[in-house]
């Protein structure tokens, strides 16, 4: 694997690892174990690459059908993942909480969808379509995917490890992170719609 193919994938993949913020969303896990019970975290993580796969995959058709260009939804997207990142920067929230659902399916809502798989990341994935080749940010997915595994199995350890103070700072990074990149996908994007 050449060094190219490592930066086309890489890049993506920090991409949807800043969108997913899984570091982030460790407070909000925690708190869900514990009014809900333990998760399935096999479940979570496969119902998510489920989700984000099918949307890569069948995403661009979907919005072919609806008669939308993938660089007009790469300018949308950029303003979703500007919103998310000063969600992150400024503890706002611009985004509407979707609830906690019920014990039985919580592995799947709200942690696969919408807290890693929500509106955010398939908007992202894509967005990313028209910067990247499908099989690398596939390959983002799945790697993205291992990590939120490792994090959701050790999620007390993580924010025993990190403390309040650790989440706050990963979240304001990537959340500066985010707003760079979004601006950057408006930028590549938005001149094209208009030529």
């Amino acid at each position: 694997m050449n060094y190219e193919v490592l930066v086309d994938i890489g890049k993506p993949f920090m991409v949807l690892f800043a969108v997913i913020d899984i570091f982030g969303s460790v407070p909000v896990i925690i708190k869900i174990k514990k009014r809900a019970g333990d998760i399935h975290v096999m479940k979570a993580s496969l119902v998510a690459l489920g989700i984000m796969l099918a949307f890569l995959f069948i995403g661009e058709g979907i919005l072919s059908f609806l008669g939308v260009e993938i660089k007009a939804f790469a300018v949308v997207g950029s303003l979703i993942i500007f919103a998310l990142g000063v969600e992150m920067i400024f503890g706002v929230q611009l985004f509407r909480d979707e609830g906690e659902g019920s014990k039985k399916i919580v592995s799947i809502v709200p942690i696969a969808f919408p807290l890693i798989a929500g509106a955010g990341t398939m908007t992202t994935i894509v967005s990313l379509q028209a910067e990247y080749e499908m099989q690398y940010i596939a390959i983002a997915i799945v790697l993205n995917m291992i990590v939120v595994f490792f994090v959701l199995k050790l999620t007390k350890r993580i924010e025993r490890f990190l403390g309040k103070g650790g989440i706050a700072i990963l979240q304001k990074v990537f959340g500066i992170i985010l707003l760079s990149i979004a601006v950057k996908l408006f930028a590549d994007n938005v001149k094209d719609l208009f030529l």
